[in-house]
């Protein structure tokens, strides 16, 4: 597992190991450290309406090439950080995904080729000002606050084919599904978004949130869990 963390005013990336991870020779205790989102991407390209059973959810057919966005990097946040409730939006809504982030320089990759560019897969939220989205009619403002992208706490080498996915608020389990679901697997989502642009190392894709979206409000607890990648953990505040 690998991991970005700050301790006093130095940025490293290390190794997990247990209740420590190693950096530039050095073992820190995970305790005495800070968590940071685990890459800083260039672009986050998301991709929406990729679940089944969120398309039937919604009542709408499945789409017949992926749905893809941009949220910008200054969205980013990691584990322990708090998603801020902007002031004009009355509905932000969590939605609970699989992330994939990009190891080397992808560009025209085929579906056969995707996992040779593929560093691990980390938890990730695509936090949604949900009014605002369906007021502006398009996505980009609704997406792209900050502290709308959390993710992490670490990029894991994974098989993404079949992993359980949970979103928890306050404990409580709001989405459950498995990314057998996916109605475009990873393979295809690289190839598809590798020929419309060039992936740089670090960049991620959101590859989609199954059912069960619903709202945040401040003093809530999310925790988005994918199978084997541990969790992510992000509070909520009002915004000023």
């Amino acid at each position: 597992m690998m991991v970005r963390f700050r301790s006093g005013d130095e940025v490293l990336g290390g190794e997990v190991a247990g209740r420590s991870l190693e950096a530039g020779g050095r073992v820190y205790d995970l305790d005495e450290v800070e968590i940071l989102a685990p890459v800083e991407p260039t672009k986050v390209v998301c991709v929406g309406l990729n679940y089944a059973e969120h398309a039937k959810e919604l009542h709408m057919e499945p789409p017949k090439e992926p749905i893809i966005f941009l949220k910008p990097p200054t969205a980013v946040i990691g584990p322990g950080a708090d998603i801020v409730i902007p002031p004009s939006s009355s509905q932000v809504d969590y939605e609970g995904e699989m992330a994939v982030v990009i190891g080397k320089r992808c560009r025209n990759v085929s579906a056969k080729e995707a996992d040779d560019y593929i560093l691990g897969y980390a938890n990730f939220n695509d936090v949604t000002a949900r009014d605002l989205q369906k007021r502006d009619g398009q996505w980009t403002r609704a997406k792209s606050f900050d502290t709308f992208a959390p993710m992490g706490p670490y990029v894991v080498d994974a098989d993404p084919s079949s992993l359980t996915i949970r979103t928890r608020v306050n404990g409580s389990v709001r989405q459950r599904s498995n990314t057998t679901d996916l109605i475009f697997p990873v393979p295809e989502l690289v190839e598809f978004i590798s020929e419309i642009m060039t992936l740089l190392p670090g960049d991620v894709i959101a590859t989609g949130t199954p059912p069960g979206v619903g709202p945040l409000k401040a003093g809530d607890r999310v925790e988005v869990e994918v199978q084997g990648l541990s969790t992510l953990k992000n509070g909520v505040v009002g915004g000023i």
